[in-house]
């Protein structure tokens, strides 16, 4: 960590003055690209998607839950995976607390999983979280959202993510899909993040970006220091499985 000068409590309050003003010229910014983002055209899904879900087989119309908007967590968890991808339950342990608020304003969340529901539903009754979490283990949903990638895609070398051909690194990849649905029930997929683009929703990274020491991460290995909330070694269970390497390093493949 480096050294920071000791000043006055006078040239403490400027220099906090002067960050202040980039730190609201940042929040004007956000704002715009914010209105940027809603005003982004549309595009028709009219494809059928089945999903496996605690209540039976469900389109992507019934993951609405009767509200107009729906956010889909892409999470990394493979049919063949043991445990969920590292990332992707990082993320996830900040979802739980704002399902109620979104509820509130005609939002919908669910995550969705390329695993059976069995596995699915086992490594969420582990990890204590609430939101739905839905299987489309049988159907071309992940595929056709660039989020999962076929043994002949894999073989290539070469895979669509995050919009344009990237080398291939992993069976299974994060991303994040917002649909609207209308009156006439016509489902429209408005917005995609894939990437760092689902890192907002990690309040501990906005926690550790206001400490000296901020995130305190490898720039080459992100999210190197990451366990699952269950298995730091002072944890309950302080085990590494071997799976959780293979996950780790996926997922530090779709943030570079």
């Amino acid at each position: 960590m480096e050294e920071h000068k000791i000043v006055s409590r006078e040239a403490w309050q400027a220099a906090q003055r002067a960050h202040l003003a980039e730190e609201k010229a940042l929040t004007r910014a956000r704002d715009a690209l914010v209105k940027k983002r809603q005003a982004l055209p549309w595009m028709k899904i009219d494809k059928s998607y089945a999903f496996d879900t605690q209540h039976g087989k469900k389109t992507l119309a019934d993951l609405f839950a009767g509200r107009s908007q729906l956010i889909v967590y892409h999470f990394m968890l493979g049919p063949d995976w043991e445990e969920g991808c590292p990332g992707c339950s990082f993320l996830s342990d900040h979802i739980d607390g704002a399902l109620v608020h979104l509820a509130h304003r005609d939002v919908t969340y669910t995550a969705v999983s390329r695993a059976p529901l069995d596995k699915i539903d086992a490594y969420k009754k582990r990890m204590g979280w609430q939101f739905p979490w839905v299987s489309s283990f049988d159907s071309d949903f992940n595929f056709d959202f660039n989020v999962s990638f076929t043994p002949q895609q894999q073989a290539q070398g070469k895979v669509v993510y995050n919009f344009e051909t990237q080398d291939y690194a992993c069976d299974e990849l994060p991303g994040m899909s917002v649909f609207y649905r209308n009156e006439a029930g016509d489902i429209f997929l408005t917005f995609s993040a894939y990437g760092r683009g689902g890192e907002p929703l990690i309040g501990t990274y906005t926690l550790l970006d206001y400490v000296p020491k901020g995130r305190d991460e490898d720039e080459r290995k992100m999210m190197g220091w990451l366990h699952r909330h269950d298995s730091y070694e002072d944890g309950v269970t302080g085990t590494t499985l071997a799976h959780e390497k293979q996950g780790a390093c996926c997922h530090e493949a779709a943030h570079k």
